[in-house]
């Protein structure tokens, strides 16, 4: 009997109309009869039932009389920020729905509710909060005593690292996070904030480059009504977001120079000014950065501020890249293993002897991002349960031999769309190494090149662990 024969789902329905409430509870009994069903008519109904109670879904109305349903639903994500909840509003409130999702719910229906629909949708919700806790379950038992959450590994390299997150945590200095691609730089953010006084408090991540620049701003910092053509509404910034929390910007390196001096503002007094407003907001907020640019190299350039890269790097944490930490490679891998068998459902497997040698020998310029990545596509396309080194597709080697790779005899024929999604990652990959080559690593130009913006291009980039730094001559 598997972990999913046993998993009985908890959902939570929650609405200030008792007969829908009622009416709803009947329909899910008979379409999902292994769930358990339960209901709410307000906020307070909801905190208390989830203080004692494991819930593994939320369907919550957002308009319940009194009761603000953005408002519970902050104050749920506090509380447990990866608990699926799924929010219901009417015709004429979809801004609100969209608000609930950039608050943390995971998506929304529209009333009149078409029950087919929202069947499959909560479905799918409880199939993710399946795997989230699988996968936390996963966690502890591969590194159950390991002494920093969500980080892997027993090099002294490694156990340095973990010294050094303990202190960053231990403090409410900043922190500038250094590290090529792929090595763990937001693990790492995570990881201090949950071993520090705020773990109670939001952690907020922020993706710089994937905002767009006449954005950045009003995002970060928020804005008021009328500030500018479109502003309809009060919006509270990331930083607001944040607030007795922590923010960590990722890509600090990649902010417009009219950015960095609003974040020195923000670091030196400790307060914001949102567009539009005629005062300054306090905010009490731990701000992490992390980069894998040479920060030096574009204080030279005048790209970045002197005294904003000193203002940031009050603590500095250094990212090893995977080459340095070999010997860890092997307890990485069995972790990624189990959590691609939990992802695709797939029988169980190992490695042998020459594979785990193989991964260990090879130099992964793409770290640790890489490494998953290789695995994943070894689990998938692997038909036997003991996975060999030729079975590891290199990134170097991937292109070439995906169609190959999806031309297998009978007995060992992968469903078509996951070989297609397969080799439309091998030409992902293969596309941006070649416009990177072109423009010997120079991301604007590969943008330029591409018809993509440089933020599209650098979330490509990320998604496959492609460094631009390696293409560069």
């Amino acid at each position: 009997m598997t972990s999913r024969d046993l998993y009985i789902p908890h959902i939570l329905l929650v609405d200030d109309e008792p007969d829908l409430l009622t009416g709803l509870k009947r329909s899910f009994a008979n379409r999902l009869p292994d769930a358990e069903v339960s209901t709410a008519s307000s906020g307070a109904e909801v905190l208390k039932i989830l203080a004692g109670h494991r819930i593994d879904l939320i369907l919550m109305d957002i308009m319940m009389g009194e009761t603000n349903g953005l408002e519970v639903l902050d104050e749920i994500q506090a509380l447990n920020p990866e608990l699926t909840v799924i929010m219901m509003t009417g015709y004429g409130t979809i801004e609100l729905a969209v608000d609930a999702i950039r608050r943390g719910a995971w998506d929304f229906v529209t009333k009149p509710l078409e029950l087919d629909s929202l069947t499959r949708m909560l479905g799918k919700g409880i199939e993710r909060s399946r795997l989230i806790g699988e996968n936390k379950k996963l966690k502890s038992s591969i590194c159950p005593d390991g002494p920093v959450p969500g980080l892997i590994g027993q090099s002294q390299v490694m156990q340095q690292l973990y010294k050094s997150i303990q202190t960053s945590a231990d403090s409410n200095y900043t922190v500038l996070i250094r590290g090529a691609s792929g090595t763990g730089k937001e693990l790492c953010a995570r990881a201090i904030h949950s071993l520090s006084r705020r773990s109670a408090a939001p952690f907020v991540m922020v993706n710089c480059p994937a905002i767009p620049e006449d954005l950045l701003e009003s995002e970060l910092f928020g804005y008021r009504k009328g500030a500018f053509t479109g502003a309809d509404r009060n919006h509270d910034g990331l930083f607001c977001q944040a607030d007795q929390g922590t923010i960590c910007l990722d890509e600090i390196g990649d902010i417009p120079v009219s950015t960095q001096t609003k974040l020195l503002r923000v670091l030196q007094e400790q307060e914001i000014k949102q567009l539009g407003a005629d005062t300054s907001t306090r905010i009490n907020v731990r701000i992490i950065a992390s980069t894998n640019a040479d920060l030096e190299e574009r204080i030279k350039e005048g790209t970045f501020r002197e005294d904003l890269f000193y203002r940031l790097s009050v603590l500095n944490l250094r990212m090893p890249p995977l080459c340095e930490i070999a010997e860890d490679i092997p307890l990485l891998a069995d972790h990624f293993l189990k959590k691609v068998q939990i992802e695709l459902g797939s029988s169980k497997k190992t490695f042998s002897a020459n594979a785990l040698k193989k991964l260990i020998n090879h130099n992964w310029p793409g770290n640790i991002r890489e490494l998953q990545n290789v695995i994943r596509r070894a689990v998938l396309f692997c038909p036997e349960p003991v996975i060999r080194a030729e079975h590891f597709m290199m990134d170097s080697a991937w292109p070439s031999d995906t169609l190959d790779n999806t031309k297998m005899r009978e007995q060992e024929i992968i469903p078509y769309k996951e070989a297609k999604e397969a080799c439309l990652d091998a030409f992902t990959r293969q596309y941006v190494h070649t416009l990177l080559k072109k423009s010997n690593g120079n991301i604007s130009q590969s943008a330029r090149l591409s018809t993509l913006t440089r933020a599209a291009l650098q979330k490509i980039m990320k998604r496959y662990a492609i460094n631009g730094e390696q293409f560069r001559v």
